[in-house]
C-alpha cells in the first residue's frame, strides 16, 4: 500500500449518481475525487438509452432547478423529446427523451475532466479505511491509498455484479464490465448490512435487420421542451421509435422454455424490481393478455443499435432468439447483445439518515441503487443530495434535506430512509401526496433558491429565475385588472365553440381564464395590451389560475405536515423507557431514529396513537428542561 494523494470527498462510481455527487462536492470548493473501474462507462446507461418518463422527468427537472447537471446533458444529447400523459393533468405531465447514449456517455466524461477541483481516476476502490468511526481513506486494487474527509459510494450493479443467463453465470458489471469484487466484504467488515437485488436488460438487435413495414411510428412532440431552466430551444427530433407487439407464438415459446429460466429455476436469488418485469415474467403472470407492447428504440445516431424496450429477459440465448423472431419486424432479427438478468449488492437504506450518511459510520454516504433505488433519475437526484451534504459537512456547514412537501427528491429519500423497500425503488408520481404543486413545471420556483443558497445556482441564472418570477406575479395581477366585454363578438364564438356560457357582462380575464375550457390563448382576442411573454411563464399563469382552489387545499395539508416535520426527535432518545408505546414501536423508532414526529408516523408498524404517546413525551421532556 502507498499514499498518493488526501482529497475533501470521494465518490465510488461514475454513474448517474456518482456524476451528481462528484460535480456538487467539486463545485461547493470541496477536493473530489471520483473513482471510476472503467474510464469509459462513465455516464454509462446499461439498460434504456432515456432519460425521465413518468415522475422520472420530475426528478430531473428539480436537480436541474438545484444545480445539477443531468438536465443540462439530457438536453445536449437528445435524438426525440415527448411529453408523456399530455391528456391527463398537469401533476403528471412528464418529460422523457431519447438519448444517443454514448454522446451523454462523453458529455459528462468532459464535464467532470473540466470541473475544477473534481479527479477522475480510473481504479477500482477495494478498502474504506475508518479511524474512530470515521472514514479516513480509500484503497484502490492496486494498492494505492487516498486519505479522505467524506465517502459516497455511487456502486450501482457492480458491486458485487453477477450476470445471468439462463443456467449460465459469472461475475460481470453492466455491459461487460469487470465487476466491484472486493468493497463488499469490507463494508460487511464495517458493519454494513447488505443485500442482493436484481434488475435485467433486454436484447439488442441491429436495425439493419428489422423489417419497419407495418410497424406503428412513435414521433416525437413538435413542441419540445428543454428539462433545463437554463435552456428555451434545444433543438430538433432527429429520430422517430416504432411499436410492435408480442404475439401467441411469442408466448408459447417462453412457455414451453420457461423450466430454463433463472426466475424459475432458483438460479436467482436477489429480488427483481415489480414495476419492469421481464417478458417471461410478464408472460406467466399476465397469463390473460396475449400480446405485450414493446418499443423498438435507437440508442444513437452513429450506432445501429435498436434497444426493445419491454423485452428484458434472462432465458438463455437460444431461446431469445426464437421468441424474438416470432414478433413483427423482427422475423430476420440479429442480436448484438444479448438480454441478461444482473445480481448486486446494496444496502437496507434505512441505515441512512436523510441526508443518506450512514447512521452508524461518520462520513460515509450512499446513493443511487446501492441504496436500493431503480432507474438512473432517482440515481442522480441521490448522488446530488449526498455529494451536497458531504460537502457541507466537511464545510461545517448545516445538513440540506429537502421533506416531501417540497420535492419528489425529497419524497423519494423519506421513502427510502424512513421506510426502506423490499424490492428495488422506482419514483412514481403516486408516490407523492403533494403532486399537485410538486410538478416538473415549476420545479425551479420550488428549488432554485435553495440551489443558489447552497452555492450551486450562479448568481446570473438566479437573477433571471427571479425576473421569471416577477414576470409570473406582476402577469396575475395585470389579468385581474383588464376586462373583457360581452360586445367582443370573436371571444363569445371562442366560448361558445368550447362550450362554456357566453358574457352576458363584463368579465376579468382572470375569471375567464379560471374556466376550465378556455386557455390563456383563447383571451388573447380580449386582452389588446397583452405583453410578450416566455412561454413558461404564461404556462405558470394559466396553471396558477385554474388550479387554485386545488392549489391552495394542498397548501393546507403541507402546513399541518410542515408542523409535524417541525417536531424534531432528539437522535440520543431512548425509546424503549417511553412508557405507552407498543412494543413494535419502540423497537422500530429505536431501530430508525426519526429526525421528527413527522417521518416517525410514516414508519410502517409506528400507530397514530404512538405518535400521540411520543408527542406528549417529547412536551414532557421541554418542559423538565425548561425547568432546569
Amino acid at each position: 500500500m502507498y499514499h498518493v494523494d488526501d482529497f475533501d470527498v470521494a465518490v465510488i462510481g461514475a454513474g448517474h449518481a456518482g456524476i451528481e455527487a462528484g460535480l456538487a462536492s467539486a463545485r461547493l470548493g470541496c477536493k473530489t475525487a471520483v473513482f471510476t473501474i472503467n474510464l469509459d462507462s462513465v455516464g454509462n446507461m446499461p439498460c434504456n438509452p432515456s432519460i425521465g418518463g413518468t415522475a422520472k422527468g420530475h426528478l430531473v427537472c428539480e436537480i436541474d432547478a438545484l444545480g445539477g447537471e443531468m438536465g443540462k446533458a439530457a438536453d445536449a444529447t437528445f435524438l426525440q423529446s415527448r411529453m408523456l400523459n399530455l391528456g391527463k393533468g398537469p401533476a403528471v405531465h412528464s418529460l422523457r427523451v431519447q438519448s444517443d447514449r454514448r454522446a451523454y456517455s462523453q458529455y459528462m466524461k468532459n464535464t467532470l475532466e473540466s470541473t475544477e477541483n473534481l479527479s477522475l481516476v480510473q481504479a477500482e476502490i477495494t478498502e474504506i479505511q475508518t479511524e474512530n468511526g470515521a472514514v479516513s481513506a480509500v484503497v484502490t486494487h492496486l494498492g494505492a491509498r487516498y486519505g479522505v474527509k467524506a465517502v459516497v459510494i455511487a456502486s450501482g450493479t457492480y458491486l458485487a455484479g453477477r450476470i445471468i443467463i439462463g443456467d449460465k453465470s459469472f461475475e460481470s458489471g453492466p455491459d461487460g464490465m469487470f465487476a466491484a469484487t472486493k468493497l463488499s466484504a469490507c463494508l460487511e467488515k464495517l458493519g454494513v448490512k447488505l443485500r442482493r437485488f436484481k434488475t435485467g436488460t433486454p436484447a439488442r438487435i441491429n436495425k439493419r435487420s428489422i423489417n419497419f413495414e407495418g410497424l406503428e411510428v412513435q414521433k416525437g412532440d413538435d413542441d419540445i421542451v428543454p428539462f433545463s431552466f437554463e435552456h428555451d430551444e434545444i433543438g430538433e427530433n432527429r429520430v422517430v421509435c416504432y411499436l410492435t407487439y408480442t404475439n401467441e407464438k411469442t408466448h408459447k415459446v417462453i412457455r414451453d422454455n420457461i423450466g430454463l429460466s433463472p426466475l424459475y429455476s432458483g438460479m436467482i436469488k436477489g429480488v427483481g424490481p415489480r414495476y419492469c418485469p421481464s417478458i417471461e415474467d410478464k408472460v406467466m403472470r399476465f397469463a390473460d393478455k396475449n400480446a405485450h407492447q414493446l418499443f423498438i428504440e435507437p440508442c444513437g445516431l452513429n450506432t445501429q443499435e435498436m434497444y426493445l424496450q419491454g423485452l428484458s429477459s434472462s432465458l438463455p440465448e437460444f431461446v431469445q432468439r426464437e421468441f424474438i423472431k416470432t414478433i413483427k419486424g423482427l422475423e430476420n432479427a440479429q442480436i448484438m447483445r444479448v438480454a441478461y438478468a444482473i445480481e448486486y449488492d446494496c444496502v437496507d437504506p434505512t441505515e441512512l439518515f436523510a441526508t443518506l450518511e450512514f447512521k452508524k459510520i461518520n462520513g460515509l454516504y450512499g446513493a443511487g441503487q446501492f441504496n436500493g433505488s431503480s432507474g438512473y433519475e432517482e440515481a442522480a437526484a441521490q448522488g446530488l443530495i449526498a455529494g451536497i451534504n458531504a460537502a457541507l459537512k466537511i464545510q461545517g456547514r448545516a445538513p440540506f434535506v429537502l421533506d416531501r412537501a417540497s420535492s419528489y427528491i425529497g419524497t423519494l429519500i423519506d421513502d427510502l430512509t424512513t421506510k426502506g423497500t423490499p424490492e428495488p425503488y422506482r419514483m412514481m408520481t403516486s408516490r407523492s401526496e403533494y403532486r399537485l404543486i410538486l410538478r416538473q413545471d415549476n420545479a425551479d420556483l420550488r428549488l432554485t433558491p435553495k440551489g443558489h443558497e447552497l452555492g450551486l445556482i450562479s448568481e446570473q441564472r438566479y437573477q433571471r429565475f427571479l425576473q421569471k418570477k416577477e414576470m409570473i406575479e406582476h402577469e396575475l395581477e395585470r389579468l385581474k385588472t383588464v376586462t373583457a366585454s360581452p360586445k367582443n363578438t370573436k371571444l363569445q364564438q371562442i366560448l361558445k365553440n368550447r362550450g362554456t356560457a357566453p358574457l352576458v357582462s363584463g368579465a376579468k380575464l382572470y375569471d375567464l381564464l379560471s374556466r376550465p375550457q378556455i386557455s390563456y390563448a383563447d383571451i388573447e382576442c380580449a386582452d389588446p395590451n397583452r405583453p410578450e411573454l416566455p412561454k413558461r411563464v404564461t404556462q405558470q399563469v394559466e396553471i396558477s389560475v385554474k388550479y387554485k382552489g386545488y392549489i391552495e387545499k394542498q397548501l393546507s395539508s403541507v402546513r399541518e405536515f410542515e408542523r409535524l416535520e417541525n417536531r424534531l426527535i432528539p437522535q440520543d432518545i431512548d425509546y424503549t423507557l417511553i412508557k405507552g408505546l407498543r412494543i413494535e414501536a419502540k423497537q422500530k423508532l429505536q431501530k430508525l431514529r426519526p429526525g421528527s414526529l413527522g417521518a416517525a408516523g410514516r414508519i410502517s408498524g409506528v400507530s397514530p396513537a404512538d405518535i400521540t404517546v411520543l408527542m406528549i413525551y417529547l412536551e414532557q421532556m421541554e418542559r423538565e428542561k425548561g425547568e432546569k
